[in-house]
């Protein structure tokens, strides 16, 4: 058992390459095979995730080297390059890899039975257990080239799942949006990398942080990273591919792309807090991450209430979600410096930011989930179309509700426990702030209340009288999914003191995470 335990960091992103790698070996077996395969490495990478978590908690942070300190390949020129893969695992980077990893079980859940009725299943499955493996490898790598590798790896898979229906134009073209914008997102990455390693000799982000010094090159790549990462987490004015790749990929994939989006999310954390920290000086990030933060809310929230598509309605919701983490984390970095504000508010800033991302993509994650079983059920996601399903469908009826008033800050639900750790924290910089985002959050339920009005309270659709409610298989995603929302919800105390305080903690600790890779001898 305790050689598992030590090896937990590979083994997180072996199993998901693994499964993609062998999927279309296991389809030769036929469906149920490569459906066994696909939930069952999804299972046991939820698992290991787990295992990796309360590793965390009880030794502090892992730092796992594949690769021997003086392992070196050497190129036929006589070049010798040393080959090593450093992952470093802390609190934050283990509640972000167990979030995504439940994301991935629940999409995998649903899609077993709502992608049966199309072909080219083994690539489906191959895909998006590659991207599973990206969205892993981003957050628990210490590293920034390895990050930019994973990073990529997570941006050709989606580019392929955002597509799988390729006869929908939709579809094609929100694929080659997305395509786009990752190509020159990973582009800003790699070129911030070369800053940093033409400084520092280095691209390990300990190193890096230790010998970090602000001038012209270091504000160049932040600038790079802080735009680039932006804009992979669907921030306004950089979000125009989300309502695109969120509606027309497969329900089940748009649950995992809201986890790889906060993977994003999760190095624009790791570059400001850890990479930087206090040495940005300057309060001009802190602000620019509070402006792009109260826009995201305002716009994706006013352009989601007009939407008669459940989907693209969701997707402009999740812009404005966004938003929220921005501002905390905002408010979080503009304080940084200051140890009396840091301690005031500063802090339940950044563990409101921190705990807004957890919540966020389980709702969310069954949000997308919802509107895919109506698609299913009903054949349509305009809510012209829907009309009546609550009785038709009541337990994904109930499962939207949840949701929606997770998402919606309503109490005792996890969303308004995160949001009210924003708004007070927030106030303390000025009292716009929180205006703006209670604002949001009343537009955010004006729109969910019109959903469920119209899809499942409304009158019935001739059409719709013979919906079922979706299989078992689906809903079991969705109720994995809701689960995680009412844990949360009920038990907000356990929750923050557990996952988000630690986590928080982390990103503030610059010093343990340099120290555990430096003072290792590494």
């Amino acid at each position: 058992m305790t050689i598992w335990r030590e090896h937990l960091p590979a083994l997180l992103l072996a199993l998901p390459l693994l499964g993609a790698f062998a999927a279309p070996v296991a389809g030769h077996f036929g469906s149920r095979a490569r459906n066994v395969w696909f939930v069952s490495i999804t299972a046991l990478t939820a698992l290991v995730a787990w295992g990796l978590w309360q590793q965390v908690s009880a030794s502090g942070i892992v730092v796992y080297v594949m690769g021997a300190e003086h392992s070196r390949l050497t190129l036929p020129s006589g070049m010798a390059l040393p080959v090593r893969i450093l992952l470093e695992v802390d609190a934050m980077s283990a509640l972000m890899a167990f979030m995504g990893a439940i994301a991935a079980l629940a999409g995998a859940l649903f899609s077993v039975r709502s992608m049966e009725r199309f072909s080219g299943l083994d690539q489906f499955v191959a895909l998006y257990l590659l991207l599973t493996a990206g969205m892993l490898g981003m957050e628990i790598t210490g590293d920034l080239f390895n990050f930019f590798v994973f990073l990529e790896i997570a941006s050709v898979a989606s580019c392929g799942l955002v597509a799988f229906w390729r006869d929908r134009p939709e579809a094609v073209e929100a694929s080659f949006k997305y395509m786009l914008l990752s190509t020159v997102g990973a582009l800003m990455v790699l070129v911030a990398v070369a800053f940093f390693y033409g400084r520092y000799n280095t691209v390990a982000m300990a190193g890096v942080a230790s010998h970090l010094q602000l001038g012209l090159a270091e504000k160049a790549a932040l600038v790079f990273l802080v735009s680039a990462l932006a804009m992979k987490c669907g921030t306004v004015p950089m979000h125009m591919w989300t309502p695109d790749a969120y509606a027309e990929a497969p329900a089940g994939v748009t649950c995992l792309l809201v986890a790889v989006s906060q993977a994003a999310l999760y190095g624009l954390f790791r570059v400001c807090f850890t990479l930087y920290g206090a040495s940005l000086g300057s309060s001009a990030v802190a602000w620019a991450l509070i402006i792009m933060g109260l826009l995201s809310m305002f716009i994706g929230v006013t352009m989601a209430v007009i939407q008669k598509d459940v989907k693209r309605l969701m997707a402009y919701h999740s812009v404005s979600q966004v938003g929220y983490m921005l501002l905390g984390m905002g408010v979080a970095l503009l304080v940084l410096s200051d140890p009396q504000k840091m301690a005031a508010y500063g802090a339940m800033a950044l563990q409101g930011a921190v705990y807004h991302l957890f919540n966020y993509t389980m709702y969310k994650g069954l949000l997308f989930l919802v509107a895919g079983a109506l698609a299913y059920a009903a054949g349509s996601r305009n809510l012209n179309d829907l009309g009546g399903l609550g009785r038709r469908m009541p337990q994904t009826a109930a499962l939207f509700v949840i949701a929606a008033a997770a998402i919606a800050g309503l109490p005792p639900f996890n969303g308004f426990v995160s949001k009210l750790m924003i708004y007070e924290s927030s106030f303390a910089v000025h009292p716009l702030l929180p205006v703006v985002a209670m604002v949001t959050s009343m537009l955010t339920l004006a729109s969910f209340v019109k959903v469920f009005q119209t899809a499942f309270l409304g009158p019935e659709k001739a059409a719709l009288r013979e919906v079922q409610e979706v299989p078992g298989f689906m809903r079991g995603g969705m109720a994995l999914l809701a689960v995680v929302v009412l844990v949360l919800s009920l038990f907000p105390t356990w929750s923050v003191g557990s996952f988000v305080e630690p986590a928080a903690r982390a990103l503030m600790d610059r010093a343990a995470y340099v120290g555990a890779v430096l003072g290792g001898g590494l």
